[in-house]
């Protein structure tokens, strides 16, 4: 093994994957120690690294072309774990001049000194951040500066982070495709408008409020359901790279905010809307008007308060049939949809801003594939037969749909192509109802969590796959087969 060629030994480790196999195969002989070395690219420790900046200086010197790293410490005791330092963060500068992408989590011994040292890491290109309690602006402001290849920053839990000159400073660099933040109490969504210019290149943004300032409770705030944001041109920037955008838990008041962004990123595909209060359906529209490569949209709502007159006040979900309809008009594209309803009456009438006629204009629009509705109270059985006519659908996944029956069943059974379904807190179907999924044996895989009416014996053999539980926190394996 001493005489294996380098090359050779080379394409044996390319092809495992396993990091415990790496590890056995590098102790066979010196020549594959050494090759095994240089060809490990990416590495994650977390409470194994003792003596951090010793056994860090170790690591780098025995992998000299590491290209990602990962120090993570989550769930350790922290009297018991000798965390990396600020000194032990210079390591990467001197001793791993490949590296492109680091993250680290729950790193409490750095601080903005240890952070500046990243900002001679001139290759780095990703860099995320992860429950850093003493991190604070000043140090990210060194990275903004120093880092130059920086295209990738994720920050979240950092709640030391407040004033925005290191946004500021990348917006006006523009070398960022991706940026994501998350529960920093110091950064609200009006702060993130002013990375101005950076807008142009980004190509994922998501921005999730702090939970302890942006709850989902609203109390009794009355938003204007006739406020048209995208009416005139505020902002003189544009979002025109952007495929991926997520905001959750924000209140996105009339005047300023990202609702903007809405109305301004023609390239979108993926959308995600996770309790973004104020918003309606003018936001929707100018969204739908703009997006037409959209090809999944995420929409959870709970109740608001709205009124275009101050007379009358409507408590609702955000948006109404108008924000479906434009979808179903413009999005042509749309493969994935999920609707949730948080709060609301599982009776219908209630509190959804959409009916079953707004969702079907949608469903016959577009090509969907895959279908999550959570409290849809609106679908019953006329909407089911809609549903299992789709030459497209492929999953379905339906929570707490109090029409959906028995006669729902024998229609979703025939739709062409349906080969995962999951049904939970759905108590109207009946062990009849998930026979009639069986009888036409196309599914690959069938969940049922705390259906009240399903038994354990009933869904046996409906599947390849069957998961059962009688609630959320016991589920059984019922099988696998590979037939039915």
């Amino acid at each position: 093994m001493e005489d294996l060629p380098e090359d050779l030994a080379a394409e044996i480790f390319n092809k495992i994957t396993s990091t415990s196999d790496l590890n056995s195969l590098s102790l066979v002989s010196k020549q594959l120690y050494k090759t095994e070395g240089n060809q490990r690219a990416a590495i994650r420790v977390g409470s194994g690294l003792c003596t951090a900046t010793e056994a860090l200086t170790a690591l780098c010197a025995r992998f000299p072309n590491l290209r990602k790293v990962e120090i993570d410490y989550s769930g350790c005791v922290l009297r018991r774990v000798h965390q990396l330092d600020n000194k032990a963060l210079s390591v990467f500068s001197s001793h791993c001049s490949s590296l492109i992408d680091l993250t680290l989590s729950f790193c409490s011994n750095i601080n903005d000194y240890g952070l500046g040292c990243l900002a001679h890491c001139k290759t780095l290109v990703s860099l995320r951040l992860i429950s850093a309690p003493q991190l604070t602006s000043i140090g990210l402001f060194s990275v903004a500066v120093g880092c130059t290849s920086l295209s990738a920053l994720h920050l979240i839990d950092c709640e030391k982070i407040d004033s925005v000159e290191w946004l500021e400073y990348l917006g006006r660099d523009g070398s960022l495709e991706e940026l994501v933040v998350r529960n920093c109490k110091g950064i609200s969504h009006h702060d993130l408008l002013k990375f101005g210019s950076g807008w142009m290149k980004l190509q994922k943004f998501e921005f999730e409020g702090s939970r302890g300032l942006y709850g989902i409770c609203q109390g009794d705030v009355v938003y204007d359901s006739s406020y048209d944001a995208h009416s005139r041109d505020i902002y003189d920037w544009c979002c025109e790279s952007l495929k991926y955008l997520r905001l959750a838990h924000i209140k996105t008041f009339p005047e300023v905010g990202l609702r903007v962004v809405l109305g301004k990123c023609k390239a979108l595909e993926k959308l995600c809307l996770e309790y973004a209060h104020a918003l309606n359906d003018n936001d929707m529209i100018a969204l739908s008007t703009s997006c037409s490569n959209l090809k999944s949209i995420s929409v959870w709502l709970d109740i608001q308060y709205y009124s275009s007159d101050v007379s009358y006040c409507e408590t609702r979900t955000s948006f109404t049939d108008n924000s479906l309809y434009a979808l179903a008009v413009n999005c042509h594209m749309l493969q994935i949809v999920e609707f949730k309803f948080d709060g609301c009456s599982c009776d219908w009438p209630s509190e959804i801003g959409f009916t079953q006629k707004g969702f079907l204009a949608l469903f016959r629009s577009c090509p969907i594939r895959v279908l999550v509705l959570d409290t849809a109270n609106f679908l019953d059985e006329e909407g089911m037969k809609v549903i299992s006519s789709s030459p497209h659908l492929e999953t379905l996944e339906l929570t707490l749909c109090p029409a959906v029956t028995d006669a729902g069943m024998r229609f979703i059974a025939h739709t062409p192509y349906l080969r995962n379904l999951t049904l939970r807190l759905c108590h109207e179907v009946t062990d009849v109802g998930v026979a009639e999924l069986g009888r036409e044996h196309k599914l690959e895989s069938l969940v049922i969590d705390y259906c009240g009416q399903v038994s354990l014996q009933g869904v046996q053999g409906v599947a390849k796959s069957v998961l059962y539980s009688k609630d959320f926190a016991q589920r059984r394996k019922i099988g696998l087969r590979s037939g039915c």
